[in-house]
Parts: C-alpha cells; sequence; structure tokens
C-alpha cells in the first residue's frame, strides 16, 4: 500500500492511522492484521512523529531514548546502527498497537437500552473532550455500554480501558457481563483484576478492576501509562478509594493529553464532578424504568399502646404480604451485615414455603455462590443483600424490594477518636436507589420498613468518607501511596484544616512519622493494617508482647458502641448488673470479662434466650452481635498479614 493509494473503504480508525503516518514509515493491511513496515534506512528525524503510534507504555522510554541519542550526537549525523536499533524498537511497539487495533471486540449494542440510544452524542463527547461526566439512573446500562462505546471509537488498542468498581464481586460480575456481550471468553480481550486474582493478558483491552487496584498501580506506573482510556464507575458512592484516584486523575492529566477520563455517577450532585474537572461537560441519562409503589410499613409506632415489632419479623411480614401480588418476581431485601443475612435466610427457610429459594449476597461469598443470583431460574426467588446491590450491580429480574432502611458505614468519632462501622439510617438518595431495583423489568413494589417521615427527615445524601474517616487514616494512606501532602491534594470536597492538623497531631503520637511529617519503619506496618491507626498501633503492640487474642477483643470493643446499657430510669439496677464485669485495675479487663461470660451464655442458650439474658443484665444483644463481627473482621485481617502466633488461629 503506497502513499497514494485509496484508503476510503477502510474504517476510520485506520484511516486515522495512516493520515498520522509520516515519511519511511508505512502501515500495510493484509487479511486481519496491521504490519508495520520501516523504512530501509530510517534517519533520526523520522523517529519523532512515529513514536506516538507506538503502544503508550512504551513512548516515555521510547521518547527518552530519542533525546539521549540527539544530545549525544549533537551538531553531527547519529550513528545509523544505534538509529536502526531505536527504529526497530519503535516498529516493534507500534506492530502491537495495530494488531491490537484490529483485534479489538466488535461491539452489538441491545437497542432498549437509554444509554445505546444517546451512544453517537456519548462517543462524540467522549472523542472531543479529556474528561466526561456520565449520570445515569439504575437501569440505564451506562457500567456495560460504555466500555463498547469506547472499543468502537477504537479506545483500547494504545492502552487498556481500565474500568474501576468499588466492590470485588461487581468488577467480577461486570467483566462477565461484558466478555459475554461481545462474544470473548473471559480473561482473554475482556478481563479483570482484584485482590489475590488477576484474570487479564498482555492482549486484554478491558479491565475491570476495584478502585484500590488502580490506585496501587499508581505505584508502580505514575502516569497509569497501562491505559489509554479510564472509566471511574459509581463514583458518587465518595470512597476514599474514588477521591483519591479523582484527585490523582486531576494532577495527571495535563501530562497525559491522550488519556480520556470517562466518570459516571447515579442521578447524586454530578455538578460537583464536573467542576473538578474544569466543568467538564455532563450528559444525563434516564433510566429504563416502570413505576414503583412505595408502601411504608413502620416497624415503632408513636401509640404507646402499640406494640414495636422486631426487624426480623417486620421482613417476614412484608414477604408475606408481596407473596399476595398476583405478579410475579423475585425479592430483593437489603440488610446491613452478613450476620443479620444469615440470620434472616435461617428465618425465611422455616417461615416460607418450600418453592421459594433464598439466596444471600454478599462481598465475602465465594465467587461461585456469588454467581448464582445471575444464572436463571424457574422458582420464585428471594435474594438477601448488602448494599452492594443498593448501585454496584443489578440483581435480574427483581419485581419486589423491602428495605429495612439501614447500612453498616465507616464513621470516626471525635469524642473518643476511635472509627467505627456502626448501622445507621441510609440518606434518601441511597433509599431512592435502593426502591429503583425493582422498576426494571415491570411494575414494582417497595416496602420500607419505616414512615414517610422518617424518610423525609433523612439527610439527602451520605456524607462522603472523607468527611466521615479520621484524618490520621486518610494522611497515613496518602503517604503509603506517595500521594503528596492531604492539605495540597486536589479532593472533591477538601477535609477541614482543624481535622487535618489533628491528624498530623495523631500519627506524631504515634510514632507513625517523624518530624518532618514522613512515614517511619512503624508507619509502614501501620499504613498496611485497614483499621483506625490507633487501634493498629495496638495489634502492632500486642504482636511483640505476646498478647494478640486479648488485644484483638479490646480493639475490635473500642470499634463499636459500648454494649453496656444505662437507661435513665434504671441507672442502680444497671449498675448493680454490671459490677460483675468490673475490674479495680483497668476498664479494659472489664471488656474481658464481658467477652468472656457472654460467649459462655452462647454455649447454651438459644438466640431468643440469649437476647433475654442480655436484657436481664442491660446489654445490647445487637451490639455484642456486633463486636462478635468486628472481632472476626479484624482477626482475619491481622491473620492475612501473618500477625498471628502459632495457637491463636482459632479464635473464641
Amino acid at each position: 500500500m503506497g502513499r497514494g493509494c485509496n484508503t476510503s473503504r477502510l474504517p476510520r480508525v485506520y484511516n486515522t492511522l495512516i493520515c498520522q503516518c509520516k515519511r519511511g514509515f508505512i502501515f500495510k493491511f493484509s487479511r486481519l492484521e496491521v504490519v508495520a513496515v520501516g523504512n530501509d534506512r530510517p534517519d533520526i528525524a523520522s523517529l519523532a512523529p512515529r513514536i506516538a503510534l507506538c503502544m503508550q507504555r512504551d513512548q516515555h522510554r521510547l521518547r527518552s531514548r530519542l533525546r539521549a541519542l540527539q544530545e549525544r550526537h549533537s551538531g553531527s549525523p547519529a550513528a545509523p546502527e544505534a538509529v536502526a536499533l531505536l527504529a526497530a524498537e519503535i516498529d516493534r511497539s507500534a506492530q502491537v498497537r495495530a494488531r491490537r487495533l484490529v483485534a479489538l471486540p466488535k461491539p452489538v449494542f441491545p437497542d432498549d437500552l437509554p444509554v445505546v440510544q444517546r451512544r453517537r452524542e456519548i462517543a462524540d463527547l467522549i472523542a472531543t473532550h479529556q474528561v466526561i461526566v456520565l449520570c445515569g439512573e439504575t437501569g440505564s446500562g451506562k457500567t456495560t455500554q460504555l466500555p463498547k462505546i469506547c472499543l468502537e471509537l477504537g479506545r483500547g488498542a494504545g492502552g487498556m480501558i481500565g474500568h474501576t468498581q468499588p466492590r470485588r464481586i461487581a468488577a467480577r460480575a461486570v467483566a462477565m457481563r461484558i466478555a459475554e456481550e461481545v462474544g470473548t471468553p473471559l480473561g482473554h480481550a475482556v478481563g479483570y483484576k482484584v485482590r489475590f486474582s488477576d484474570h487479564t493478558r498482555p492482549e486484554t483491552c478491558v479491565k475491570l478492576m476495584t478502585d484500590g487496584i488502580l490506585l496501587a498501580e499508581t505505584q508502580t506506573d505514575r502516569f497509569l501509562d497501562a491505559y489509554d482510556t479510564i472509566i471511574i464507575d459509581e463514583a458518587h458512592e465518595r470512597s476514599l478509594n474514588i477521591d483519591f484516584l479523582l484527585g490523582y486523575l486531576k494532577q495527571i492529566l495535563p501530562r497525559r493529553l491522550g488519556l480520556k477520563l470517562i466518570i459516571t455517577s447515579a442521578t447524586i450532585d454530578p455538578q460537583r464532578f464536573s467542576r473538578h474537572f474544569g466543568d467538564a461537560p455532563v450528559i444525563e441519562v434516564s433510566g429504563r424504568t416502570f413505576p414503583v409503589e412505595v408502601r411504608y410499613r413502620p416497624l415503632r409506632s408513636d401509640d404507646p399502646e402499640v406494640e414495636d415489632i422486631e426487624m426480623l419479623q417486620g421482613i417476614l411480614d412484608a414477604v408475606d404480604e408481596l407473596s399476595q401480588e398476583p405478579a410475579g418476581g423475585d425479592v430483593l431485601i437489603f440488610l446491613s451485615g452478613e450476620r443479620e443475612i444469615r440470620e434472616t435466610a435461617e428465618a425465611l427457610r422455616k417461615h416460607h414455603p418450600p418453592g421459594v429459594e433464598v439466596l444471600p449476597l454478599y462481598a465475602r461469598l465465594s465467587a461461585t455462590d456469588q454467581m448464582r443470583v445471575f444464572q436463571p431460574h424457574g422458582k420464585r426467588r428471594i435474594v438477601l443483600a448488602t448494599n452492594v446491590a443498593e448501585t454496584s450491580l443489578t440483581v435480574p429480574g427483581i419485581r419486589f424490594v423491602i428495605d429495612p432502611g439501614y447500612a453498616r458505614l465507616s464513621r470516626y468519632s471525635p469524642r473518643t477518636k476511635v472509627q467505627r462501622l456502626p448501622i445507621e439510617r441510609i440518606s434518601r438518595a441511597s433509599a431512592d436507589q435502593r426502591k429503583g431495583r425493582c422498576g426494571r423489568v415491570g411494575p414494582g413494589i417497595c416496602i420500607r420498613l419505616y414512615s414517610q417521615a422518617d424518610f423525609e427527615g433523612r439527610p439527602p445524601f451520605t456524607d462522603p468518607e472523607i468527611l466521615r474517616t479520621n484524618l490520621a487514616s486518610v494522611i497515613l494512606q496518602m503517604k503509603a501511596y506517595r500521594l503528596g501532602a492531604v492539605q495540597d491534594f486536589p479532593f472533591v470536597e477538601p477535609p477541614d484544616y482543624r481535622a487535618v492538623r489533628d491528624g498530623y497531631s495523631t500519627l506524631h503520637e504515634l510514632g507513625a512519622i517523624d518530624e518532618r511529617n514522613e512515614l517511619t519503619d512503624l508507619g509502614y506496618a501501620l499504613a498496611r493494617l485497614p483499621v483506625d491507626p490507633r487501634i493498629g498501633r495496638m495489634v502492632l503492640a500486642a504482636r511483640d508482647e505476646g498478647c494478640m487474642e486479648e488485644v484483638l477483643i479490646i480493639a475490635s470493643a473500642l470499634s463499636v458502641q459500648d454494649p453496656r446499657e444505662r437507661p435513665m430510669d434504671k441507672q442502680q439496677a444497671a449498675d448493680e448488673a454490671h459490677k460483675q464485669f468490673r475490674d479495680e485495675n483497668s476498664d479494659f479487663m472489664s471488656y474481658l470479662k464481658l467477652w468472656d461470660f457472654f460467649h459462655a451464655q452462647a454455649e447454651h442458650l438459644s438466640g431468643s434466650k440469649m437476647r433475654k439474658m442480655c436484657q436481664a443484665n442491660f446489654i445490647s444483644y445487637i451490639r455484642m452481635r456486633e463486636w462478635h463481627d468486628v472481632h472476626q473482621q479484624l482477626r482475619e485481617i491481622v491473620g492475612e498479614m501473618g500477625l498471628l502466633h502459632a495457637g491463636e488461629g482459632a479464635g473464641k
């Protein structure tokens, strides 16, 4: 194919590559592949424009070599052998890119998705802007169709299309769905990478991953040269990792002009993201939804004559109510954690007819069990899920939702100076996201186990994690990731300077940073522990002192609200009941006594008798179970880090 050949019949992306070719560098199209052919006598002046056609990951290195060659031979011709060697390496990288371009999957789009109906408009925005914000309601198809639109534009050839998800289960499920839609085996053209599991290949062009994985990759790939496009999905969740990535990308985009950034969000304040990236264009896409009827079934009544209903009983009553509906369909129940899911599943299996299948869905389930909710089925299903099903995943076939109105959120307590994981009321935005999950396949019904007045009194949005996190943890993570000083970092919502000052003070107190505010060896060890730095310091000291079992109990107790109750009208009785846990030498020893007492009783009492025992001793049964859950999570983290001594692995 010569310079004057007719390229009008070739696809637009191929024409673009040909138009970019300079003297001595021509692309020859042969069957299904593109082969880069170098000039027999390359000259140094022809090399610079040819580098732009190489893989993105190679361009910086090749330009550095070219500059070194030019400086070494300034004022005199470069050695032909050196020029030829560099030209050959440029040609090899360009061949890889050209082959990847031809091998890109040819996506087919389902016409019924709102995102697909506006795909030309979205594609034009991606082509003409470095950053766009796509605001899409539940069911719009943004998560699965955006990577395919990028493939259609020829993205994914010079580098991968990186697509982040807040959770591992979502990264894996979305990768499977996209691979199925483009007709390639999972792990080839479309792959995913999560903690301890990498299902990608050198030829992968769409890579799903958690936002934490992409953040970790900035340590070895400072300008993210492995990617030519990055999609930050579910940005409205505003986790610390998402905020870190948005700030980091804002810093590198001026130096990566070829990098495209697409931010997707539910209909929750998308203009904030636009302003963060210099008024990037926002495109709003409606969801594919049917009408949803909302029914309020509060568990608590203002009437003192009406007895309050337990959460579990309220869920069973709601399931009974929905079973009377003539329209078929599956039920999705949102719960705050694994323990609540297990207890509710057990109650439903005892309560409901055998023709109903009860399936759990949470992050720590095995991949096989997680995928069961996406498989075809004949029975009616009841899916019990954490808020992973709120926005990150779309569970198919859902016609009904039961929303108790709670979720477990990480929150820093300035009073106790400890990061906790309390169960809190969800925001109105989260409640609406949950409601939207039952309007996908037909008219739906959402039963809220709280009153309409309660709903209207909730905050409009969930606080970003940066505003409910101990800044000591944030500073520690930023230093570990080498993101710079927290006060200089371009956060979407910067934290208060007083909180920053307190964070530095805490890290100095713990010995995690030195007088120059640099991480110490202890600080690097603390950064590996995903817990509050104060608790992490206790755990590291316990390793050295040989008392890990006791410290894990105390550390987890400090992460939850005190389970000992002291009602205003029964203070004396509560104090008398709590005497058995008191220790004259240490309040911490009181936690150990309470822990031993509770677990000794649990060995021979049933669930209902345990609740009565706790009530008689002025102990919150719910907080005790929460304490137990946090202890188990902390133990697993410590075990993964190899900090448990022999004989301590079983736990109490």
